[in-house]
């Protein structure tokens, strides 16, 4: 009886274990198949991260293609309005000129002929008062009246004065010549100190003295003997031009933080200074004694259509434009320094030879 009963619980047992198992099998089996799960969702999650990482790389360089594409068309933007600005410089300019030039050199011709003229009349009016030392009474009244004495030296000096009139105006019209050179396509060599000259001409009107500014801007110009500099001359006279109108804006603004007594007592002054270095180039430095350039927009001061000027007084691309013109143009350099309330001073360094 009783080896009966320990044979059916040895069978109970054999179920069990056989049970305990298949139980076991089919929990490796539930293993097996979450961790061939698992791994697949981590292939699929790396795929997926490294397809986002190739989306950001490709939306990176995409964005610093439009970047590129958006700098050069702000470049060739700036170099369309200043190509038209040149060109209607150029043609106005020269417009002028032409239309002064005939009238001025009539006028410049004829006065040695109405000088003589009048010689020849103070002569024969001589010999009269030779002739007859006793002239009628109505005639010694006339001579009185019109004081002739003081009128034969007066009028040489009025002569003299419109000769030395019609030789300035003669030289403004050869300085707006020089300085609207905007035609010339290719390099030429020329004087430096003419073409800044000729800048000063133009702008002659703004530096002198008015009711706000008694003593004007006082110039100061230290040429050092150069070589003829081979350059493209309008560009470079432009680049003068916006320095040089920078230079007056900024003595302007200074002015108006300024009492007259100061203004009086340290006198606007634009210097400029020309050298030559290391026996192929040549430097200029144009300074002003203003109020100088803060350094939150020095990093600033060559992008194009950055300005701190009022609207309509300044578009920003001055200084953008020189420096394209003084850089890429004549393989040059463009530099400045400032320091606030001293002044601020534009360096250009420009090889006398350029290299193509």
């Amino acid at each position: 009886m009783e080896s009966a009963d320990n044979e059916e619980q040895i069978k109970r047992l054999e179920k069990e274990i056989r049970i305990l198992k298949k139980k076991l099998e089919r929990s490796e089996e539930d293993r097996y198949q979450l961790e061939d799960a698992s791994e697949r969702s981590e292939a699929i999650l790396k795929g997926v991260i490294r397809e986002l990482e190739e989306s950001q790389t490709t939306l990176a360089n995409r964005s610093r293609e439009l970047e590129i594409a958006l700098e050069n068309l702000k470049a060739l933007q700036v170099k369309l309005v200043e190509s038209e600005k040149r060109s209607a410089l150029g043609v106005l300019i020269a417009g002028i000129a032409h239309e002064i030039n005939n009238p001025i050199s009539f006028i410049y011709g004829n006065l040695p002929y109405a000088n003589n003229y009048f010689q020849d009349l103070f002569r024969l009016i001589q010999l009269y008062q030779q002739s007859y030392p006793e002239p009628v009474d109505v005639i010694k009244q006339e001579l009185e009246a019109i004081e002739l004495d003081f009128l034969k030296k007066d009028l040489e000096k009025i002569f003299q004065s419109m000769h030395v009139g019609a030789e300035r105006i003669a030289g403004i019209i050869k300085s707006l010549g020089i300085f609207s050179r905007f035609d010339e396509a290719s390099f030429k060599e020329v004087d430096i100190h003419e073409g800044i000259d000729s800048t000063l001409v133009i702008l002659n009107n703004r530096l002198r003295a008015t009711p706000e500014n008694p003593n004007g801007i006082r110039l100061i110009r230290e040429y050092e003997q150069l070589p003829l500099v081979s350059c493209y001359p309008g560009q470079l006279n432009q680049v003068f031009m916006n320095i040089l109108s920078n230079a007056i804006d900024a003595l302007e603004e200074a002015n108006q933080q300024r009492t007259p007594e100061e203004i009086i007592a340290h006198p606007n002054t634009i210097s400029i200074y020309t050298r030559l270095i290391a026996g192929n180039q040549i430097m200029i430095s144009i300074a002003d004694n203003g109020l100088g350039i803060p350094e939150t927009i020095k990093s600033r001061l060559f992008d194009p259509f950055f300005t701190t000027k009022t609207v309509g007084k300044g578009t920003g691309l001055g200084l953008s434009i020189s420096y394209q013109i003084v850089t890429e143009l004549h393989k040059g350099q463009l530099d400045f320094n400032s320091t606030l309330k001293k002044g601020t001073e534009f360096v250009l360094t420009l090889p006398i030879k350029t290299k193509d």
